[in-house]
């Protein structure tokens, strides 16, 4: 079979692709907050450039990377390449690793929300009300007033806006420009919004936090390559559901790990928060948009991995 008719191998590529993905998270959480987030995403963005070769295509340049037919956009990515991993990175040190990808997987609400305001894309009733399933899950998750909110709940809504923001301008730049140019975006954003704020304050890290922080950026780089595989081989309504394996993997590590504690209304949020984000993800098949992927990788760039959008689907 070629590998374009592939799509079974690209499902399970796709589950490893997210298991990588989840080690990675879980190496940003054993780091402890020891190290400043902002020094760790420079470290993740280093190793996100072993991706480019993958991304090259034949008759590209290097120079592409910076190469943009629309700069606003490319620069807007380029900022919310920057605050969308910083802000992963402090999520995932602050908060239970379960809860945080819980929050952050209202990525596809945030997008629908977003499409809406600046695409003007015609939502019905059934993509609206997989937003509010998903808001309320969150709100039963956080339970506000019960709950003591932390920096990391804050971090979460910046992070999974600014990729949502990142995907939406992805979608307006259209299929025209280049995957060098829009991994660019972000991966330099990260590299010199980090390396500047590195320059007034850079610690340390032990040979132990070393081995931690080359885990997040190695695995992260993994698995966006595991995850550019997985989207030749099958479509992208295939690819991206199982990034909701993760939480598996997070609750495993909570509990064998980090000591994490999932109560009942919790467990009845991330429900629901999964069911809200499977639902967009229905109705995006349908209209053959770009799917959102990989919410949580280091360099939150994974969405490149994911079809172009069909010229004619219908809304």
């Amino acid at each position: 079979m070629p590998v374009s008719q592939s799509p079974f191998r690209g499902v399970v590529i796709a589950f490893i692709a997210y298991a990588v993905f989840a080690f990675s998270d879980a190496s940003v959480k054993l780091v402890d907050g020891a190290v400043p987030a902002y020094q760790v995403a420079f470290a993740g963005a280093v190793f996100g450039l072993v991706i480019l070769p993958f991304i090259k295509a034949r008759g590209d340049s290097w120079l592409d990377v910076f190469r943009t037919s629309n700069r606003t956009l490319w620069l807007l990515r380029f900022a919310c390449g920057a605050i969308g991993s910083i802000a992963s990175i402090i999520t995932f040190t602050k908060l239970p690793m379960a809860e945080a990808f819980c929050l952050l997987f209202l990525l596809p609400s945030f997008v629908t929300i977003l499409s809406v305001i600046f695409l003007k894309e015609d939502v019905r009733w059934q993509r609206w009300t997989a937003v509010i399933v998903g808001f309320v899950g969150v709100l039963i998750v956080l339970r506000p007033g019960f709950r003591e909110l932390s920096v990391g709940h804050l971090a979460a809504a910046i992070g999974g806006l600014s990729a949502a923001i990142a995907i939406v301008v992805l979608r307006g730049m259209g299929p025209t420009e280049k995957r060098m140019s829009l991994y660019g975006a972000g991966l330099l954003g990260t590299l010199v919004v980090s390396g500047l704020l590195m320059v007034s304050d850079i610690a340390v890290p032990t040979p132990m936090e070393w081995a931690f922080i080359a885990s997040y950026g190695i695995l992260g780089a993994v698995g966006n390559a595991l995850l550019m595989t997985a989207a030749r081989l099958a479509p992208a309504n295939l690819v991206a559901p199982p990034q909701y394996s993760q939480m598996i993997w997070a609750i495993l590590f909570g509990y064998f790990i980090f000591d994490d504690a999932i109560d009942l209304p919790m467990a009845g949020g991330i429900a629901l928060i999964i069911f809200s984000g499977l639902l967009t993800l229905m109705r995006e098949r349908k209209r053959g948009t770009p799917l959102p992927s990989a919410v949580v990788s280091p360099d939150a760039q994974a969405s490149l991995a994911m079809a172009e959008p069909e010229p004619n689907a219908k809304v």
